[in-house]
């Protein structure tokens, strides 16, 4: 292997994991963001707390028409 395709196959490399990083980045944003707007809607409406998850999205798809 030569000294460029070396360089080439790093830099791919570096690219996949900086991709990742992204990735993972994006993900834990996403699940902060969801667990907060789960809080929110727990505190606003308590009943969500027992509510089956189906009877929940049912709910509030009809209320919010």
């Amino acid at each position: 292997m030569t000294e460029k395709e070396k360089k080439l196959l790093q830099a791919k490399h570096r690219l996949e994991e900086a991709q990742a990083r992204n990735r993972e980045k994006e993900r834990k944003a996403r699940t902060r963001r969801l667990i907060q707007e789960g809080a929110i809607l727990e505190k606003a409406f308590p009943t969500a707390v027992t509510m089956e998850l189906d009877d929940l999205s049912l709910y509030l798809t009809e209320k919010l028409k």
